[in-house]
């Protein structure tokens, strides 16, 4: 031992002797010394001991003493780093999510009574038990919310009442009803596992989900206002705790949310398979065939309120430069048709609003924190609007530098939009991420436009004189022409023919006498021939007698 700390006093001292050297030798002795600049040099690596300092020796005392310095620094950090490597790996390791039970119905059968059923049987029944074990789910998830999410965020003040209220709405006044069918569906499930019928058991429940007209209404305000809460660093931490936590199935709040109103649109799609694999003879099909026009009736009424929900929110963000720019049917606006965001032919975003009797551009801006949309330019009405499809590279569009010296900017998925009257308004031309986004918004404002502009009247045809047989042989007409009226299926208008044979009437010679009085104009004098008073109050008679 002793031996040891005396050859690590000789290595400590020459290092110390080097080092005199090199503060007392001269500036041409000291480049001598040093390494040549081609030599490759080790990176330092982290340091975790004092141990790493001193270079291997052969020498045993040493090594056990590096050892002992090594053991002294592990006791101060309090574990060793191969300790904090598996600590670490162990709390990187993901939490198993919960699953859901996928047990088929004919899982649940005897294998001895699987062959008393018909094939299209199991099937009605397969589709039977979706629909029961879909509302459990339901249940069992709306309980969730509220236990894992809403609770504990009231309680530990991560939000307020009146917050959590427009978010999660009454979650709880929809369990019961869901728990109502599924108690009607057990107490109709025979002993050997099958639901007989179900028809009416469903015409008389449905009708209950209208109550979630206001809960599908509010869905739009409510995820803006998470969206907004999700800034604040304690509601971030709380959702990914709660996400990371096995009984979430890696769902987040909004998903749990927003399971209402997925799962009524699968009440149709439920009712209409149970009814395909219905036998024909059977009870149920006049039940079910009535079951499935009253959900659709109320999946419609939920949509047009929350469609009027949806178009109020946004006219409610509506911010205007001008008072001009404040049309009247804004206020009127009940259908959002169609919006998203586009580019200008500046290529600046823009967000458009197509409502059902408006177009608005606007520009989004935020204001106190909240989302705001600043109307751009002046509206179009639809009744005024005309559309113009573009081609690709008909236009260039702006915003490169390079682009306006090359032709490798030329736009793409392009169309226009103007006034129909072009002292109303500039036009705006407008570019879509793709094509079936292009195709999308020609389709809503062609939809639109057929809506509120009523259709083109179809072109009148022009009176032509109509020939004889004496002017198609070339020969000139008689002096007393005789008319008859002969109707056009195609225009409705009644044309006036020469015939020799008809009688002439009173009222036919009266109009051919004032037609012979007015004056021809001379094929030698380019001036027109001015209609007097008398000849242009003829004129106008001939008109209105010619149209049906």
């Amino acid at each position: 031992m002793t031996v040891g700390f005396l050859t690590l006093f000789g290595c400590l001292a020459q290092s110390l002797v080097y080092s005199v050297c090199f503060v007392f030798l001269p500036l041409p002795q000291l480049f001598f010394f040093q390494e040549p600049s081609t030599k490759r040099v080790r990176p330092l690596g982290r340091v975790t001991s004092l141990a790493n300092l001193i270079s291997p020796v052969k020498n045993g005392a040493v090594r056990r003493f590096g050892q002992t310095i090594q053991s002294f620094s592990f006791r101060g950090e309090g574990k060793s780093p191969s300790g904090a490597q598996k600590a670490c790996s162990r709390a990187a390791l993901p939490t198993p999510p919960k699953r859901r039970n996928s047990t088929l119905w004919s899982e649940t059968l005897d294998v001895n009574k699987k062959g008393t059923f018909s094939a299209k049987e199991i099937k009605r029944q397969e589709t039977i038990h979706e629909l029961l074990r879909g509302e459990q789910d339901l249940i069992e998830d709306l309980k969730l919310a509220r236990k894992a999410y809403h609770d504990p965020m009231l309680k530990l003040c991560i939000m307020s009442e009146e917050e959590l209220t427009q978010i999660f709405g009454d979650l709880d006044s929809y369990i019961p009803l869901h728990e109502d069918l599924l108690a009607q569906l057990a107490r109709a499930t025979g002993t050997d596992g099958t639901v007989g019928q179900i028809g009416h058991i469903v015409v008389n429940w449905l009708p209950g989900l209208n109550a979630y007209k206001d809960y599908c209404s509010n869905q739009l305000a409510a995820k803006a206002l998470l969206d907004q809460k999700k800034q604040d660093r304690r509601v971030q931490d709380f959702l990914q705790r709660c996400l990371e936590s096995p009984f979430s199935r890696k769902l987040d709040l909004w998903s749990f949310l927003d399971i209402p109103r997925s799962r009524l649109v699968k009440y149709p799609l439920l009712l209409k398979e149970i009814l395909k694999h219905t036998p024909h003879d059977h009870a149920d099909v006049h039940s079910l065939e009535e079951a499935i026009s009253i959900i659709q009736g109320v999946l419609s009424d939920i949509n047009i309120k929350k469609g009027e929900s949806e178009c109020q929110y946004y006219i409610d963000k509506l911010e205007y430069l001008d008072e001009r720019q404040r049309d009247p049917l804004i206020e009127v606006c009940k259908t959002l048709l169609c919006h998203g965001e586009l580019r200008n032919k500046s290529g600046n975003k823009l967000y458009v609003f197509l409502f059902q009797e408006l177009l608005i551009l606007t520009r989004p801006v935020t204001r106190n924190e909240r989302q705001c949309y600043q109307v751009y330019r002046q509206p179009i009405p639809v009744q005024e609007l005309i559309l113009e499809d573009l081609q690709d590279g008909d236009v260039r569009m702006g915003g490169s530098f390079r682009g306006a010296f090359t032709n490798a900017d030329k736009a793409k998925n392009i169309f226009r939009v103007r006034f129909q009257d072009p002292s109303h308004g500039p036009s705006h031309t407008l570019q879509v991420n793709d094509i079936f986004h292009k195709q999308q918004w020609l389709n809503c404002i062609r939809s639109a436009i057929a809506t509120q502009q009523p259709p083109p009247s179809p072109p009148r045809e022009r009176e032509l004189p109509q020939l004889t047989e004496e002017a198609e042989l070339g020969s000139p007409p008689g002096g007393s022409i005789r008319m008859k009226r002969r109707s056009s299926t195609i225009s409705g208008i009644v044309y006036m023919e020469a015939d020799e044979n008809t009688p002439a009437s009173p009222a036919a010679q009266d109009l051919a006498e004032e037609t012979e009085n007015i004056p021809t104009p001379v094929p030698k004098t380019p001036s027109p021939v001015r209609k007097t008073r008398k000849d242009k109050s003829h004129s106008s008679g001939k008109r209105k007698e010619t149209m049906v």
